[in-house]
């Protein structure tokens, strides 16, 4: 009883320390910012966005995947959880970004001007 214990006491201390990672990395890059990131784009957003977006997917995949239990179930149910979810996710941002990106060129390059 004592070995099961121990070996979730590990479990846990390496999924917190993966995401603590993959957390500091995103702070890191916030903070820095580096110009070619910043700078260069893919479909019509920053890479840095783009970094941002899927390293927000693994945590929420890993966080499904350790403390949801998805490791023990078979394939099936694995995927009927997070399929739904990584393709939702997917498609807010693809309307958020497509949106935001004709805003910003409606601003631009329209006669409104900016009101905020």
């Amino acid at each position: 009883m004592a070995h099961a214990h121990e070996s979730n006491t590990k479990r846990i201390w390496i999924v917190f320390g993966l995401l603590s990672v993959i957390t500091t990395v995103e702070v890191a890059l916030g903070i820095i910012k580096p110009d070619f990131l910043f700078r260069g784009h893919l479909l019509s957003t920053s890479l840095l966005n783009w970094i941002f977006i899927i390293l927000t997917l693994v945590k929420a995949y890993y966080i499904m995947w350790a403390f949801m239990h998805l490791e023990g179930e078979k394939a099936s149910l694995r995927w009927s959880v997070v399929a739904p979810l990584v393709f939702l996710i997917l498609y807010l941002c693809f309307i958020v970004l497509v949106e935001g990106d004709y805003i910003y060129e409606v601003f631009k390059n329209g006669h409104l001007k900016w009101i905020f």
